[in-house]
């Protein structure tokens, strides 16, 4: 049996909305199977564990999305520079790239594995662990590391694979890896009784599947970007550290996405901890369990553009590129409608899939569900358009574009919204922070369809 359909897929001719669906339909089904493991992980700590596990695994959920974030930076920024050496027929060039890439991400992640190894307890401090979760947190923590180097390798590669031609492969990479993990969380969790260090393990060996798949890919079926065999010269490590400084400029906005979302739960964290403590981290967490079904849907979407738009770009198809930025932002909109109505109209359905109905904690997150989903419409438009900065090159752009609606006016949300609203202002902090980069977003897109080589977008 094969997951591919490289045949099918022509960056440059075929007609935008079929290219698109190509690409998106295995690129959504895959990220929302990451999504179900997500939920389903969420699933089993609440009703396994209790709140106390929910909200050890959230304070350590920062990490996690760092790690994200590297894999993200290396994974865009190798994909959109090997994109555009292909529109231009330089293969040896863009498989130089995908093989820099690949190297230096492992390097990285092995490196941060050694230091989260040596410094556990100043890191617990810094994620805000009370001292009443201090020992649940390190049943968790000190298992879920070697998920580092795994995960890494494994996003890198899932960039990789779908400009190659093969999405549907990609989507098993994806796949594959969650129901592993799924299927050990319950394992390691009821049967096993192994508690927190069950679901991190579960979480390891399923990301350790991932890396095989990608490294199973890349030896034996990739077709145009497969490894190409480093020198071990100085020229050669010159050369390494000049295009990874180039990939880390072009992926750097989405390693500042990855990082927005970490800043997101370490300040909602401390924020929730501050005015409703332990409980409120805990309702916290539910949400941000949540999230990734929303964010990763709109990532899907910008995701599966992102080849295309580079492509164009490279090849300078204008029309192309802001055809296919349309069609996204389109349909981002409209998932986020339907996800917001979701959300507001069945909250506390969804909130009792996780915490016991009654609890203080299902009551705070029952009534925050549907203020927090409000910003949804925005997060969609705000996805997009930091998308298509990347996918063209725009690294300013979409970096200013990240670091507003994830550090910037987050932090500034979170301290000022309370004080304004009180505990209603804890849920609103990141829709308000959303609405006004969706202003800046749009001022962006009005600016560059002036200048850049795209125009009416």
């Amino acid at each position: 049996m094969t997951f591919d359909n490289r045949d099918s897929i022509d960056f440059g001719k075929t007609k935008i909305s079929k290219l698109f669906k190509s690409i998106f339909v295995p690129t959504l089904m895959g990220m929302l199977f990451n999504v179900a493991f997500t939920l389903t992980d969420g699933i089993f700590v609440g009703n396994g564990i209790g709140p106390e596990g929910l909200a050890c695994i959230n304070l350590a959920c920062p990490i996690m999305l760092i790690i994200t974030g590297f894999g993200m930076l290396f994974g865009v920024g190798s994909s959109v520079v090997a994109a555009i050496h292909l529109s231009r027929q330089n293969v040896k060039a863009a498989r130089i790239n995908v093989t820099q890439a690949f190297l230096v991400s492992s390097i990285l992640a092995l490196l941060m594995m050694i230091f989260l190894y040596a410094f556990p307890k100043p890191i617990y401090r810094l994620l805000g662990v009370s001292d009443n979760l201090m020992l649940l947190e390190s049943q968790y923590y000190l298992w879920f590391i070697p998920t580092c180097i795994f995960l890494m390798f494994q996003i890198v590669g899932e960039f990789i694979i779908r400009l190659d031609g093969s999405p549907i492969y990609a989507m098993m990479a994806n796949i594959i890896p969650a129901v592993v993990n799924i299927i050990l969380d319950y394992v390691f969790i009821f049967p096993c009784g192994m508690g927190l260090k069950g679901a991190a393990l579960a979480t390891d060996i399923g990301t350790g599947v991932g890396l095989l798949m990608t490294l199973y890919y890349m030896i034996f079926k990739a077709k145009d970007l497969q490894f190409y065999r480093l020198k071990c010269s100085m020229t050669s490590l010159r050369l390494t550290l000049r295009n990874t400084g180039y990939m880390f400029k072009v992926g750097f906005s989405a390693f500042v996405g990855e990082l927005a979302i970490s800043v997101m739960i370490l300040t909602g964290n401390i924020s929730f901890g501050k005015y409703l403590g332990d409980s409120g981290i805990a309702a916290y967490s539910v949400i941000c369990y949540l999230f990734p079904v929303v964010y990763m849907v709109y990532s899907a979407v910008a995701t599966s553009a992102q080849p295309i738009i580079s492509f164009n770009y490279g090849a300078e198809q204008k029309e192309r590129v802001g055809q296919t930025f349309r069609f996204s932002v389109g349909l981002s909109i409209v998932f986020g409608l339907l996800i917001t109505l979701i959300f507001c109209f069945f909250s506390e359905s969804i909130i009792s899939i996780f915490l016991e109905r009654g609890s203080n904690t299902f009551v705070l997150a029952a009534k925050g569900l549907p203020l927090y989903a409000s910003g949804f419409v925005f997060v969609a438009f705000n996805v997009s358009a930091i998308g298509y900065f990347q996918s063209v090159e725009k690294t300013f752009d979409a970096t200013v574009l990240m670091l507003l609606r994830g550090v910037v006016l987050l932090i500034a949300a979170f301290i000022l919204c309370p004080l304004g609203w009180g505990d209603a202002g804890l849920w609103l902090a990141v829709p308000v922070a959303e609405f006004i980069t969706a202003i800046v977003s749009i001022i962006c897109l009005i600016i560059s369809s002036k200048k850049s080589l795209v125009s009416k977008l």
